[in-house]
């Protein structure tokens, strides 16, 4: 039996069915786009980011959303907004969310009046405790921002904070806590009030160190903790001593841990130094080129410790076409003068070029270490036995040979005072050195020789450096002849010079070799502008260098150049391209260079 539905009866039903389905078909959307009005790109950089990254209509862009979802989406968008101008201090904005769209693709458009600021209308940041008389710490509170009347910015509210707090920790207040941590936002008035206040409790002193390994001998290191215990106590110290530590190559791992929760009754805080030994032996090995000196071979071994008394030896050689070279040193550790070694060194030089046939033998005897904390030295007597000769052409026919042997004591210092040893944007760095020797007592002429090198370090904004180099020589002789082309002073080169080849630049064979002689007397200037692209790694310098090595007449040689500069984990990289103006046709001159120059 067959059943016919009423028409009139369902119709309606049936037609309400059909529109709510062609209205949710309709519904579905994609978001195309978020854009957000009314910030500055510029100025509102940082808030413009934060609000990209709390809104969640970023992470449905390019996919299709259902009814609900989408409305639900840009319901939220209005709060999101508003929650992510919170930590810049506008908690008053106007924010209007339009989601216009054409078909099933949607462009939100969100509308943002930042409002007036919230500002700090009253501020109490204070210590108490002993720490309340640290000038550091007073310091960090002079520092502390916002302060009445600053807007109340909440990553630099919690920035100060975290530098009272480690301040605190660093410098052994171990008890330190916060009596009071508040901040109370008045909507109404956009106004801040700060009540933020630590008690440091007492400070606690350095206690003994205990070095935890099973090699040295027990005393060994004692000398690398240079405070006194009951001193102070103070990070810096332990990170000292691990630097000390990690100088040394002995270790694989090295863990300094103070414990503050066994101090005794005098707040003497122990440390624990654990060590792990690292493996006895290196090897190393290499192909080499260069222009002057041809393909070649390296290899090397070091012996990171030779006994329980931490010596070390270490063999290099480099054996190239035209070059070649030979050193070997023993090391003894010397820790009376801090992070020092006695060393005694031999070494041979053998170059067989087209313009020069050299010969040396050098032994060296050293002390070396730490004066203070801004001065190390190296103290030495040197003595060199040197044979060579110049030939007139490219053959060495009827070149007689020169020989020189020079008995010398010597001293280098070092002056490093930067405030990053790794990218130093602002200090001065420098080294002296001074050697001299007597005819007749193991040398064949008297001589003074010294000579300087100084660099200025000047910030330009927050990311830029203006790098001043300057270098001066000289040497006092009787017999220039005497002395041997490795005690003579040469320019040109990218620690020199840039523009001009190694050596290039100073008194020379005649022609048509034209090899460089030395010189008794240097002097080097150098300027250079560094920028680096939005506080990024990657950056650009520009410099100028001028100079000669000169015997009487200076002949200055002046090098321009441009360079990429690349902040690398293991210290900047640095390449340039330069050119010598005194000779327009000269070839342009490229230079790498990694690590910070000192």
């Amino acid at each position: 039996m067959l059943c016919r539905m009423q028409p009139t009866k369902y119709a309606l039903p049936l037609m309400v069915l059909s529109l709510c389905a062609t209205s949710v078909a309709h519904a579905r959307g994609t978001i195309d786009k978020v854009d957000i009005k009314g910030l500055d790109k510029g100025d509102d950089a940082a808030i413009i980011e934060n609000i990209q990254e709390s809104l969640s209509l970023f992470d449905t862009i390019g996919k299709e959303q259902g009814e609900s979802r989408l409305e639900y989406l840009l319901s939220q968008a209005e709060r999101q907004t508003r929650q992510a101008l919170e930590p810049f201090g506008y908690y008053n904005p106007v924010i209007k969310v339009e989601a216009p769209r054409q078909d099933e693709h949607v462009t939100v458009l969100i509308h943002v009046d930042k409002g007036p600021p919230v500002l700090v209308r009253r501020e109490h940041i204070d210590i108490t405790g002993p720490a309340m008389y640290d000038q550091y710490l007073q310091d960090d509170l002079t520092a502390f921002k916002p302060r009445k009347g600053q807007r109340f910015e909440h990553t630099q509210y919690e920035a100060s904070k975290i530098t009272v707090t480690r301040r605190l920790a660093e410098r052994g207040y171990f008890d330190a806590d916060y009596t009071q941590r508040q901040v109370q936002i008045t909507r109404a008035d956009n106004a801040a009030d700060i009540d933020l206040t630590w008690d440091s409790g007492r400070r606690y002193n350095m206690g003994p160190v205990t070095f935890e390994q099973n090699y040295f001998d027990d005393k060994l290191f004692d000398p690398l903790v240079y405070w006194d215990q009951g001193s102070y106590f103070h990070e810096g110290k332990l990170d000292r001593l691990r630097e000390s530590l990690t100088k040394l190559d002995y270790f694989s791992v090295i863990d300094i841990q103070p414990r503050p929760d066994q101090a005794d009754e005098n707040g003497e805080v122990p440390v624990d130094v654990k060590l792990t030994r690292a493996k006895r032996s290196i090897y190393s090995y290499g192909l080499s080129y260069g222009s002057e000196s041809g393909a070649g071979v390296r290899g090397g071994l070091e012996r990171r410790f030779l006994n329980s008394r931490g010596h070390k030896m270490n063999t290099q050689l480099d054996y190239a076409q035209k070059r070649k070279s030979l050193i070997t040193s023993y090391r003894i550790p010397a820790f009376n003068w801090l992070d020092g070694w006695y060393t005694f060194a031999a070494s041979a030089y053998d170059e067989q070029t087209d313009y020069i046939d050299l010969r040396n033998f050098k032994l060296i005897a050293s002390r070396s270490g730490e004066i203070n904390e801004n001065w190390t030295a190296i103290a030495s007597i040197n003595a060199l036995r040197e044979r060579w000769r110049y030939a007139s052409g490219t053959e060495f026919t009827d070149a007689v040979y020169n020989t020189s042997t020079l008995v010398y004591p010597q001293i280098v210092a070092d002056y490093v005072k930067v405030d990053d040893e790794l990218f130093p944007r602002s200090g001065i760095s420098g080294t002296a050195t001074v050697r001299a020797g007597v005819e007749g007592v193991g040398s064949d002429t008297s001589f003074v020789q010294a000579n300087a090198v100084l660099r200025w370090y000047i910030p330009v904004g927050p990311t830029n450096r203006l790098i001043l180099r300057g270098e001066g020589g000289t040497t006092w002789t009787s017999d220039l002849v005497a002395m041997p082309p490795s005690l003579r002073y040469f320019a040109g080169g990218d620690r020199s010079i840039r523009g001009y080849a190694y050596r290039e630049v100073g008194p020379r064979t005649p022609k048509p070799d034209k090899y460089a002689l030395g010189a008794k007397h240097l002097v080097v200037g150098s300027a250079e502008y560094e920028h680096y692209f939005n506080g990024g790694p990657w950056g650009a310098a520009v410099f100028v260098d001028t100079g000669s090595a000169f015997d009487t007449n200076i002949d200055l040689h002046t090098g321009v150049g441009f360079g990429v500069r690349w902040k690398s984990p293991v210290g900047p990289v640095r390449v340039d391209i330069a050119h010598g103006l005194n000779n327009p046709d000269s070839q342009f001159q490229l230079y790498l260079n990694i690590g910070a120059d000192l």
